[in-house]
């Protein structure tokens, strides 16, 4: 009975470690594409406005100033266009993670399901044989 028990405990466990390596894959990857997502991102705004500030920097009248400030302005709105879309991706991509994960528990459950059922019926079958043999 003890073997048997072993055997069970050993398979669940088994299982349950396959299980969270698994998901440590896929939590992993997504952490490395939520940060390429994000350096991609800061590496585009920054390139923006230095590009900027080092057109800035060549002003020197008030003119220059005057036709500096539209454009500044049109920098900040794409980088904060560029970091919402970040943000969106990063989102997307966490969800469908996340939808992955909540996947694998399930499979994971339900094998859990049907192997407990599978042992209940086994010992249930060996009671009632054991019931009708002492008749």
């Amino acid at each position: 009975m003890s073997y048997q028990f072993n055997e069970q405990f050993t398979a669940a466990s088994r299982q349950f470690a396959d299980a969270a390596a698994q998901i440590n894959r896929l939590t992993l990857e997504n952490v490395e594409k939520v940060f390429g997502v994000h350096f991609t991102t800061l590496g585009e705004n920054a390139n923006a406005t230095f590009a900027f500030v080092n057109e800035a920097i060549e002003v020197r009248d008030l003119e220059g100033v005057k036709a500096l400030w539209p454009k500044g302005a049109q920098i900040a709105r794409e980088n904060v266009e560029r970091l919402v879309s970040a943000g969106q991706e990063v989102i997307g991509r966490t969800v469908k993670t996340h939808e992955a994960i909540a996947e694998l528990a399930k499979s994971q459950l339900e094998s859990a399901t049907a192997d407990v059922r599978a042992q209940a019926e086994t010992v249930a079958k060996a009671a009632a044989a054991k019931s009708t043999a002492k008749r």
